[in-house]
């Protein structure tokens, strides 16, 4: 009796893992709402990202400052460097 070993159904008997009989025609309507669902999310991220597209592009702005333009950028010539001088306290 060591080899023996009951026989495996595949079939489960303890009902939490048995499917659950559903209605015929309640697997369509429900793969319906499922699509419907991802369609309004879909388009609801679409309309958002065409409202923040349009107000970024409406309020662009520019910068504006009050400051004098500078007349010239050559660059300066720097005055010679003096040698600096150590003090020892």
């Amino acid at each position: 009796m060591e080899g023996d070993q009951p026989h495996l159904s595949s079939d489960p008997t303890t009902p939490y893992l048995r499917k659950a009989p559903t209605p015929p025609g309640h697997e369509d309507a429900d793969t319906a709402v499922i699509a419907v669902v991802i369609t309004l999310v879909f388009l609801t991220l679409l309309t958002v990202l065409v409202v923040i597209g349009i107000y970024l592009y409406r309020n662009q702005g520019s910068y504006l400052t009050y400051e004098q333009p500078e007349p010239d950028t050559a660059p300066r010539e720097e005055p010679p460097a003096k040698d600096k001088e150590e003090y020892f306290i």
